[in-house]
């Protein structure tokens, strides 16, 4: 008898406030459809589908990366899509609030002195700038839930496979970003949920076939995906299948001119060519097991 082949579904927070809807913290135009075909994909095959993971950005309204804990000299916070540079926190431009409060699990120093420290790592480590997003996936909030098509279909697995989806926080700890499912942005020594998910690793590096969606593509799913491939061994990439149809981009961040100072599409788009590159599968949700 042929071995079962192990397909583990990697989902990057599908969660409604980065669905393009009226009331979501932070949309992405596409995201909603996405869903909706994940969701289609789900129920097409999911007896075939062995084990499901799904991350969940999971956020306090205090945190580095919103506007709460951030003033200028003029004592105002900084509008969302605010880009904060070390350079920006050494002048003095920017602030975290409560400069001078230490905190234990920062080693102590003062916010001031960590987030000269913070934003600097970011920097040598080739990271994004410290962006000031809207307050978005608060915990305990509406905008923490999964994508009301998809969350029917994964219960519907949960029951007709009898199993569990594996729900994975990320980004409650406030004093660093967590794009990636399986490690912050800056690790902290103090908080181990900041370092490298090796449980999830060793889960992936069984699988025969593993299918990743989820938003946003220039965000959460690409540094997922970039921790994954950078951690799993070179020769596990090969099995991983990127759903094309099933991941969106933020929108460029522009000045007031409307020049493009990031472009968020243009790096996600980069980046999927690069995975292909290094043995990455790309298809659509329709086209997968068909």
């Amino acid at each position: 008898m042929s071995k079962r082949i192990n397909i583990q579904l990697v989902v990057i927070d599908p969660q409604v406030d980065f669905m393009d809807s009226p009331d979501s913290a932070l949309p992405v135009v596409g995201a909603n459809a996405d869903m909706k075909r994940l969701a289609t994909m789900v129920s097409r095959i999911g007896n075939r589908i062995d084990d499901i993971h799904v991350t969940l950005d999971s956020h306090r309204i205090l945190d580095i990366a919103h506007p709460g804990l951030w003033v200028n000299a003029n004592g105002d916070n900084p509008a969302p899509f605010t880009i904060i540079s070390h350079d920006d926190v050494k002048a003095g431009i920017w602030t975290p609030r409560n400069a001078q409060l230490r905190i234990p699990g920062l080693d102590n120093r003062t916010l001031q002195d960590y987030a000269l420290y913070y934003t600097e790592q970011l920097a040598l480590q080739g990271k994004y700038s410290l962006l000031i997003w809207p307050p978005h996936c608060l915990i305990g909030s509406k905008g923490h839930n999964v994508q009301e098509d998809l969350a029917v279909a994964l219960q519907q697995w949960e029951l007709s496979q009898f199993g569990s989806v594996d729900y994975i926080t990320k980004g409650s700890n406030p004093w660093t970003e967590h794009y990636g499912g399986l490690m912050a942005e800056v690790t902290l020594a103090s908080d181990p949920t900041t370092g490298l998910n090796t449980a999830l690793l060793d889960i992936l590096q069984e699988a025969d076939i593993v299918v990743v969606a989820g938003e946003a593509s220039s965000h959460c799913v690409l540094n997922t995906v970039q921790q994954i491939a950078d951690n799993i061994g070179d020769q596990h990439v090969g099995k991983f299948t990127l759903l094309t149809d099933c991941m969106s981009p933020v929108a460029p961040i522009t000045d007031g001119s409307g020049n493009v100072i990031v472009d968020f599409p243009a790096i996600a788009a980069k980046w999927m060519l690069d995975m292909q590159a290094r043995g990455m599968k790309l298809s659509t949700s329709v086209e997968f097991l068909a």
